[in-house]
C-alpha cells in the first residue's frame, strides 16, 4: 500500500484492520475491505456471522463473484449449508445460464451476474441467504434478489461483513459493522 494512502481503522470480529481509502466519485472516498488472502479475518467474520445468523432458517447461501467467495465458503463450513456463486462472466460450460445486470460502487460500471445451469435445481424452491462482503448501494443485492426470483428461490435474509453509507437503508441486513463514506472538504478560499 502506498505510504501516502490514508486508511480507516476498524475492529471487526475481534480483529483490527486498517482499510485503505479510495475515491469512487469526485470528493467521495470509501474504506475498501478486501478479504481475499486474509484467512484470519475471513474465518473470524464467518464465525461471528454464523452466530448472528443462528436464528435464521435458510437452506443455501448465495453470493456474487469475487471478493465475497472466501466468506461464502467459510460461512458454508460454519453453518453446514451449501453455497452458490453468481458469476460475472459467462463461460460456455455454464450452459443455459440465467442473467441479470447490476451496478457496483467499486466498478462504477454495469456488470452482469450469471447463474450457472448446474445451480438452477439446487436453488428452486429453497430459502436463500444472500451474502456480500460490503453492502454499499444495494445494487448487487438487488441483482441477486432478481436472480433468485428468476430461479424460483425465496430470499429470506441478507448478510455481509459491513454495510456502508446511510445506515437507515440497511437496518434489515445482518452485519458485523458499518463503514462511513468519506467526503473531502473543499479548500477554504479565504
Amino acid at each position: 500500500m502506498s505510504p501516502d494512502r490514508q486508511t480507516y481503522s476498524v475492529e471487526i470480529a475481534g480483529l483490527r484492520r486498517d482499510l485503505p481509502l479510495f475515491e469512487v466519485a469526485p470528493g467521495v472516498r470509501i474504506a475498501v475491505l478486501n478479504i481475499l488472502g486474509d484467512t484470519e479475518l475471513t474465518q473470524a467474520c464467518a464465525k461471528a456471522l454464523a452466530a448472528k445468523l443462528a436464528p435464521v432458517q435458510f437452506d443455501i447461501l448465495v453470493t456474487a463473484e469475487a471478493k465475497s467467495i472466501p466468506l461464502a465458503h467459510a460461512l458454508s463450513v460454519e453453518t453446514q449449508k451449501p453455497y452458490v456463486v453468481l458469476r460475472k462472466v459467462y463461460k460456455p460450460y455454464m450452459g443455459v445460464a440465467l442473467s441479470v445486470e447490476t451496478l457496483s460502487i467499486t466498478t462504477g460500471q454495469p456488470q452482469m451476474l450469471y447463474l450457472d445451469e448446474k445451480d438452477h435445481d439446487l436453488l428452486r424452491g429453497k430459502r436463500v441467504l444472500l451474502l456480500d462482503d460490503v453492502i454499499s448501494t444495494g445494487s448487487t443485492l438487488n441483482g441477486m434478489r432478481r436472480m433468485m426470483d428468476s430461479a424460483g428461490a425465496e430470499v429470506i435474509a441478507e448478510a455481509g461483513i459491513f454495510t456502508e453509507g446511510d445506515e437507515a437503508n440497511w437496518s434489515q441486513i445482518h452485519t458485523l459493522g458499518h463503514l462511513p463514506l468519506f467526503f473531502d472538504q473543499p479548500a477554504n478560499p479565504g
